[in-house]
């Protein structure tokens, strides 16, 4: 029953159109050896869509690794990162996108990750959330820079970052740590966005 209503969720809430990792891909040159987006690994969205973190090319990606159980640091950072998306110029917020990637495959299921948009109210327009195997989360989170350990309740220690995506999936600027002044990313986003390809 659960999984029927979040299938009808999917379908029939109010954020309408597909998130970025469902668009159409944009056209670019391979990737450098730096970028991100030269990992094969496979990812799930809470839409149920299987992709590829090349899929994102094109416009830059304010990234950061959460899990939907989180009873402190995760709901602060996506609030933090919300806050963000408000203070951007429509110039620049036309241009960049938001990436939630689970630490916890095991209990973020689709179903678990739509329930977490939809309580959040983060827009299918700019938000993406994925999951995927626990050694490809551990291999990206290890390129982040991301450290994390699961304890006997459940919950994740883990690394407090915002990492910054340009358009080809480089590695342009890190936030560290929680309730930082924002400007530093700001400034950085906008400046990524500048070379955004739309």
């Amino acid at each position: 029953m659960k999984t029927l209503l979040t299938l009808i969720f999917i379908a029939t809430c109010g954020f309408a159109g597909e998130p970025p990792c469902c668009r159409a891909p944009l056209p670019a040159s391979p990737p450098t050896d730096k970028s991100l987006y030269l990992l094969d690994s496979k990812w799930t969205s809470d839409v149920g869509k299987i992709v590829q973190l090349g899929v994102l090319r094109g416009r830059p990606q304010i990234v950061t690794l959460f899990f939907t159980h989180c009873e402190y640091a995760c709901p602060i950072t996506v609030n933090e990162l919300k806050t963000i998306e408000s203070k951007l110029p429509p110039e620049v917020l036309a241009k960049v996108d938001f990436l939630l990637v689970s630490l916890d495959p095991n209990r973020d299921t689709i179903e678990a990750l739509a329930a977490f948009r939809e309580k959040r109210q983060l827009t299918r327009e700019r938000w993406t959330l994925l999951r995927g195997s626990e050694d490809d989360v551990r291999e990206l989170a290890a390129l982040l820079g991301v450290n994390y350990a699961q304890d006997a309740r459940g919950q994740f220690a883990h690394t407090n970052l915002v990492t910054l995506l340009h358009a080809d999936g480089e590695i342009a600027f890190q936030h560290l740590g929680l309730k930082q002044d924002p400007t530093p990313l700001l400034a950085a986003i906008g400046k990524a966005a500048a070379g955004a390809r739309r």
